[in-house]
């Protein structure tokens, strides 16, 4: 009997040493804390997205964390500022990497960001969780550590376009975009529409993050007939290209942005001149879905806590990316691990209120929101129009 009590003994003490000894060998995960990072644009020309879906998500985690954390681990997010230059986030990856040891990626802005991460991160089991693009090289194989928060920038513009050609009886497509992996997804989103359905890509400009005169590449562009325009610029370039359109007189032209360029701030331009714009993306604005009580709930949590006017489209995706995060990592159960976390992302199917759209991962498809909606800014807010 003592033999039989003292084999017990043993073998529950060696369950305990393993598990513990996994927790040690996980990085970013204690018993008490598990640490999740950000590399993103807070202060270059995608910040209008990076530092409110920051604050939001923060705001989310401190919940959390007030109610006693996941499984009784506290929230730690820690954020570096790469200000959308290329040379900065590849210092932040490092540092949160390697320095600040963290768990988890969350909320990382831009293509080029993310698609320099993946061989760090992968090589050491860190998931990618709801990142601030919508590349599709996000989904390319192995996708095991990725997460992307719905459809890719090409499904956004092939559907956009192919929506807008249809309702005006277009002819020609165009683009205007940043030369990095963003903005060429766009372009071969508007190449691949314009051959697929029989119509003419006609022109193209290319841009630098940080232009901010347009004129001589409208002018050519409207020398070149163009009767859709794909547009992959930043927030402000967006604004600017579009105004300068306008004062040109040129009003026969559609412009088209994909959630990249989906944000309230445009729609909130004084004066309406952004009036006419199209934006395709995985969600509707928020704003329009205020009467739903559990966005109206969220956006005055969110705008008493932020001190803002207005929920922008990246507190939206802040919020929805940190429900996500959580879920996941009650999913994934105490025993915290990069495939506990895996199995849990991969468990996750709910509809989402503030996103208004199902997330759905699985262990085949690590893309959350499948749905592309099509929207116009009509009296300074977007206005759904179509949803795929």
């Amino acid at each position: 009997m003592k033999t039989l009590v003292r084999l017990a003994s043993v073998m529950a003490l060696s369950a305990a040493l393993s598990t513990n000894v996994a927790l040690a060998q996980t990085q970013g995960v204690t018993d008490t804390e598990v640490v999740i990072g950000s590399s993103n644009d807070l202060s270059g020309i995608f910040a209008a997205f990076g530092a409110p879906a920051v604050q939001a998500a923060q705001l989310y985690f401190d919940e959390v964390n007030a109610n006693g954390g996941v499984h009784g681990r506290q929230i730690k997010f820690v954020v570096e500022d790469h200000g959308y230059q290329l040379p900065k986030a590849t210092s932040a990856i490092n540092k949160l990497v390697n320095r600040d040891k963290i768990f988890a990626m969350f909320l990382q802005l831009g293509t080029p960001m993310n698609v320099a991460s993946f061989p760090l991160l992968e090589s050491k089991q860190i998931a990618n969780v709801f990142p601030l693009t919508l590349s599709s090289e996000l989904l390319a194989e192995p996708i095991d550590y990725r997460y992307a928060p719905g459809a890719p920038y090409y499904d956004q513009m092939r559907t956009g376009i192919g929506y807008l050609a249809e309702e005006q009886d277009a002819k020609n497509i165009c683009s205007m975009f940043i030369a990095t992996d963003f903005g060429t997804e766009v372009q071969k989103a508007a190449m691949d529409e314009a051959a697929d359905s029989g119509l003419s890509y006609a022109a193209e400009t290319t841009h630098k993050p940080d232009d901010a005169d347009f004129a001589g590449s409208l002018s050519r562009l409207k020398e070149a007939e163009c009767d859709i325009i794909a547009v992959a610029l930043g927030v402000r370039q967006i604004i600017t290209a579009y105004v300068t359109a306008g004062r040109m007189g040129w009003d026969d032209v559609s412009f088209i942005t994909s959630a990249a360029g989906f944000h309230s701030v445009v729609a909130k331009v004084p004066e309406g001149v952004t009036n006419g714009l199209y934006a395709a993306a995985p969600w509707s604005d928020v704003l329009p879905r205020m009467g739903n009580p559990v966005v109206g709930a969220w956006v005055q949590k969110y705008l008493e806590a932020s001190g803002e006017q207005l929920p922008s489209s990246g507190a939206l995706l802040g919020r929805s990316g940190a429900e996500v995060l959580v879920r996941a990592l009650e999913a994934a159960g105490p025993d915290l691990t990069p495939e506990s976390f895996k199995a849990g992302m991969e468990s996750l199917d709910y509809f989402d209120e503030i996103l208004d759209g199902q997330m759905n991962y699985s262990a085949e498809d690590h893309s959350g929101a499948d749905q592309v909606v099509v929207s116009v800014i009509e009296d300074g807010n977007w206005k759904e129009l179509f949803r795929q």
